[in-house]
């Protein structure tokens, strides 16, 4: 369900028929009760206003006290004896005249009631008056805003989402101030109606892929949305794949820059986690801290991203593959060495890799899963310990621990945790194929991802672009990142209706010396 953009506070168009609200309080007070089932933090508060009967009904758990007492008492101080004539126009006016900038609606049925009661707004209305009215007064109880645990920094900013929808649009509206920036709000999910957010810069997004993922929204059908997770798994292209088409993100300021690319942001509330969409997969490498650097260094520690990507991937599998088919690969001093080490091990290479493989991805979730004060213990002291038992018991090769330990260590690397769990899934794909055809089969595996790469798409936007289809003029930011005044134009194949981003189109100069001395 989309909530109309041109939604005004006093004029809310009413387009559901059914439930329409009675003027007998005590009925509709009991349909309500039944409603929550009696639920132990509802409230229903009975008051006299302008010599009129009404109720005042909230959820304890959602509404702001401090909030609600000021109000209220602010309200009532405004009223007289004067009650003849009393109409909900009336009242509303009185309410905005005391609540100011506060979000107040009229409410004609109680389906409309019990959404914004479960939303923290608190619902007003009188024995003879067949409209309510809704008064937004949340409570503000969240997280504050802090450094991103899962995507840290070394240089830039430090703020991170949190999992107040509110609260990451103002982080995002305080990197763009442009009255550009739009967001449209979906309300999916039929029992926990979660509010959703899609943003984008108009005049920048292409407004076909802005009208796919618009519609792929609006089709969602389902009872619950708790995380975008749920929302990814729903509106990606239906393909099985290990790799993430949609990219996550917990940083203000990598959103930031990806709208300025032409890309789509999808904010839900109740996560840190916001989607970006179209993903492609060189989007996978790169960290909005690649454009705070100098552009050499950002080069350098990309190319140390796509290096590590590779090792996480092919480490394990070679190994299997040379010491199982290819030992003619190794230098003589070195297979002598390794084959020394092995000679008390009982299992083949693939036996061992996958061991220890598999040990390391239990230690792995047990740090992560354990508290924090003892996680990293226990992931550190337990691969020292377990790896150095197993090779003095003979059950491993210390070659093997160095192995694991180099393959786990460039996983991390990864700047997006769902990417680096597609290469490890791949990976044991990948060992278990080297130990059939040895490095043949690492190169069968290989060539077959290449080509599901390349069938891939993102809401129509290749995956493999602008690799594959080759685009020259997006070169500048994939594997190398060129200096940010020679990027004039945005991504190729965003297709974005405003391709130019940078309009000095040449390097800032020294100025020219005059009698050997400058200025």
């Amino acid at each position: 369900m989309i909530v109309p953009e041109n939604r005004e506070d006093l004029g809310l168009q009413i387009k559901a028929e059914k439930g329409l609200l009675e003027n007998n309080l005590s009925k509709l007070r009991f349909e309500i009760r039944e409603g929550f089932g009696n639920t132990a933090d509802l409230r229903m508060v009975d008051i006299d206003f302008f010599l009129k009967k009404g109720l005042i009904i909230y959820l304890e758990s959602m509404v702001d006290a401090k909030t609600l007492k000021e109000t209220t008492q602010m309200l009532w101080s405004k009223q007289n004896d004067e009650g003849a004539g009393f109409s909900i126009e009336d009242f509303t006016i009185l309410c905005k005249m005391a609540f100011g900038g506060a979000s107040i609606q009229f409410v004609k049925t109680k389906e409309e009631i019990f959404l914004a009661i479960c939303s923290g707004s608190i619902i007003i209305m009188f024995e003879e008056l067949e409209s309510a009215v809704s008064i937004g007064m949340e409570s503000n109880d969240k997280r504050t805003v802090v450094e991103p645990s899962t995507q840290t920094v070394v240089r830039g900013p430090k703020d991170g989402f949190i999992e107040s929808l509110s609260t990451n649009v103002g982080l995002i509206r305080r990197r763009i101030r442009n009255q550009n920036l739009h967001f449209e709000q979906f309300v999916i999910g039929e029992a926990t109606n979660t509010s959703v957010y899609m943003g984008y810069v108009k005049g920048i997004a292409n407004q076909a892929i802005l009208e796919e993922v618009r519609n792929r929204l609006q089709k969602i059908s389902v009872s619950a949305i708790f995380e975008s997770g749920n929302i990814e798994e729903l509106i990606i292209d239906k393909t099985f794949t290990f790799f993430p088409l949609a990219m996550n993100t917990e940083r203000p300021d990598t959103v930031a820059g990806n709208l300025m690319e032409g890309k789509i942001v999808i904010l839900i509330d109740g996560t840190p986690f916001a989607l970006l969409v179209p993903a492609v997969f060189v989007n996978f490498f790169e960290v909005s801290e690649d454009y705070y650097q100098p552009f050499f260094l950002g080069t350098f520690i990309r190319g140390i991203r796509y290096l590590a990507f590779m090792i996480a991937l092919l480490t394990p599998s070679i190994y299997v593959g040379i010491l199982t088919f290819h030992h003619e690969l190794l230098p003589t001093s070195l297979l002598l060495s390794v084959i020394a080490q092995r000679a008390s091990v009982p299992f083949p290479a693939v036996v061992e890799v996958l061991l220890m493989e598999i040990t390391f991805e239990i230690l792995r979730e047990a740090g992560i899963r354990m508290p924090r004060t003892v996680g990293q213990m226990v992931s550190i002291v337990g691969a020292l310990v377990i790896g150095q038992a197993a090779a003095e018991a003979g059950i491993i090769s210390n070659i093997m621990i160095i192995i694991v330990a180099i393959t786990a260590i460039a996983n991390f690397v990864s700047p997006i945790y769902s990417f680096a769990a597609a290469s490890r899934i791949l990976r044991f794909l990948l060992i278990i194929m080297a130990s059939f055809l040895g490095l043949y089969g690492v190169l069968l595996v290989l060539v077959a991802m290449v080509a599901h790469l390349s069938s891939l798409r993102s809401f129509g936007v290749p995956y493999l672009a602008p690799l594959a289809p080759i685009i020259i003029e997006d070169q500048k930011d994939v594997i190398l990142r060129f200096p940010i005044w020679s990027m004039i134009k945005r991504p190729k194949y965003m297709r974005a209706e405003s391709e130019k981003k940078v309009f000095a189109e040449s390097s800032p100069s020294p100025p020219p010396r005059k009698g050997g001395n400058l200025g």
